[in-house]
């Protein structure tokens, strides 16, 4: 199936929207998410920096603000 979406008619907040449809209805199942192999080196590498204090964590509700003020 390929979903004709009128991309190049949508608003950045129409595309956000549409992007937290899709990662809300794949949550639902996570299970059936394939995970790459190299996956578990890059969180092993980002939780390294969290415990070294070089990097840190934003709540994702705070990100999203940030992206859809950042698009306008």
């Amino acid at each position: 199936m390929d979903p004709a979406l009128p991309l190049d008619q949508m608003t950045i907040d129409e595309k956000l929207r549409a992007l937290e449809a899709i990662w809300e209805d794949l949550c639902r199942t996570p299970e059936n998410i394939p995970t790459p192999s190299w996956h578990a080196d890059v969180l092993s590498a980002r939780e390294k920096r969290v415990r070294e204090g070089t990097s840190g964590f934003t709540d994702w509700s705070e990100a999203k603000r940030k992206i859809r003020d950042s698009a306008q």
